[in-house]
């Protein structure tokens, strides 16, 4: 009796240790960001990696950025799930009267300040919730937000090549389980350089930009594959590309003038903050007799902005919002300064965004592949912010109440 009680008793402490080795490991998520890549780069290109890993997994007809269409708004969009009218990075380039202060991409001592930035950054969830996160370049997250960054993480360099990124995240799987980062944000930005220097049609140029990047993939993909770890990787991007030439470029000043305020130009659109904001509908009156290849609207205007009860002192009184393929300008020197160094003439195709999401041209891309992502579906078009509660959802951090997206629509991506 004895006996048989000794034996009952090895067989499920082993069974034990064997259920608990067959344990399913934590899941992983890497968030790849290429910057600019337009939806139907692929279709147009076939590289061969990228298109393997959409084949295995899930794609998007197309990713819908928020308005405007720029990358800081929609990086931080797709980092923390709130539209930019919520998070508050309204623009590559904005004032905030509170501080008295602007917002612009390339001024350091800003974008590292946390005080700048809304909602919970996934990477600031995770450490919040007792998980390491860890980015290679992703717009906020050198920042304080919330008094918290990434465990690991890098301020940015665009001359960091993409493999010793790459390289980077391999070192990081494999450290400890008690240091691993299980919240991974990438970013790479070939596809919106090459984009912005030859325009989106320059078959040649991009083609080439992206059989490098492919290729580069291609060795993350393998690398995580061999590792045998429980990795998805859902690759993204902030916004497509549209050709611009210097006889689509319009002068502001002519635009603005007799119009007292702030103006504050981002390219494809300029935010105007008056000095009396109850000249808001004589000045819009004013510069709508002047409208040609631009529109001119209340910053209210629910067609683009969804809400301005939380940073509308951000975006500001009116908007000017170039059609597809104009572009801001200062005024008309400045023009022909920038038209110099970039050697621009009016046969001369360059590439830029910002413009409405409702042109296909400004769409982006989503693909997911991982073990808990289902094979070979496609899905519709949909909106950037429906990113973030999936990735809550395969990492099992809890939603936070406040974010504009939902799990329903990207839930059904999920294996059962």
């Amino acid at each position: 009796m004895k006996k048989s009680l000794f034996l009952i008793v090895i067989l499920v402490i082993g069974c034990h240790f064997l259920s608990f080795s067959q344990e399913k490991k934590e899941p992983v998520v890497i968030l790849i960001s290429l910057d600019g890549f337009r939806y139907d780069y692929v279709e147009r290109f076939q590289p061969e990696n990228i298109s393997r890993f959409i084949s295995s997994g899930t794609s998007a007809k197309s990713l819908i950025p928020s308005f405007p269409t720029k990358t800081f708004p929609n990086h931080y969009t797709i980092a923390t799930g709130m539209r930019p009218e919520h998070h508050g990075i309204v623009d590559n380039s904005f004032y905030n009267p509170e501080k008295d202060q602007e917002y612009r991409i390339n001024k350091r001592e800003v974008i590292t300040d946390g005080s700048w930035y809304g909602g919970t950054p996934l990477w600031v969830l995770a450490e919040k919730n007792g998980m390491k996160s860890a980015s290679y370049f992703f717009v906020g997250s050198e920042a304080d937000v919330q008094k918290t960054r990434p465990s690991y993480y890098f301020d940015y360099d665009g001359r960091v090549k993409n493999l010793t990124r790459i390289s980077q995240v391999f070192e990081w799987l494999q450290m400890p389980d008690s240091l691993k980062p299980r919240m991974i944000t990438m970013y790479f930005s070939d596809m919106d350089d090459v984009g912005h220097m030859y325009g989106a049609e320059n078959d040649k140029k991009l083609s080439e930009r992206l059989d490098r990047l492919d290729k580069e993939l291609g060795s993350l993909f393998e690398g995580v594959k061999s590792l045998g770890q429980d990795v998805n990787i859902i690759i993204v991007s902030d916004h497509g590309m549209a050709n611009v030439t210097k006889d689509t470029y319009i002068p502001l000043d002519k635009i603005t003038e007799g119009v007292s305020g702030r103006v504050v130009n981002s390219g494809a659109l300029a935010h105007i903050y008056l000095d009396d904001p109850n000249e808001k509908m004589k000045a819009i009156k004013l510069m709508k007799k002047k409208e040609a290849g631009f529109v001119v609207f209340d910053s209210s205007d629910e067609n683009y902005y969804k809400d301005v009860s939380v940073y509308g002192d951000r975006i500001g009184d009116i908007i000017l919002l170039a059609d597809l393929g104009n572009y801001f300008m200062e005024n008309e020197e400045y023009r022909e300064v920038i038209s110099r160094r970039m050697r621009i003439d009016e046969t001369t195709v360059r590439g830029t965004h910002g413009f409405s999401q409702k042109y296909p041209e400004m769409h982006g891309i989503f693909y997911a592949n991982g073990p808990q992502i289902k094979e070979g579906l496609k899905i519709g078009s949909f909106e950037n912010i429906h990113i973030y509660p999936l990735i809550c959802e395969i990492l099992g951090l809890p939603l936070p109440e406040d974010i504009d997206g939902n799990l329903e629509v990207l839930q059904p991506i999920l294996k059962k």
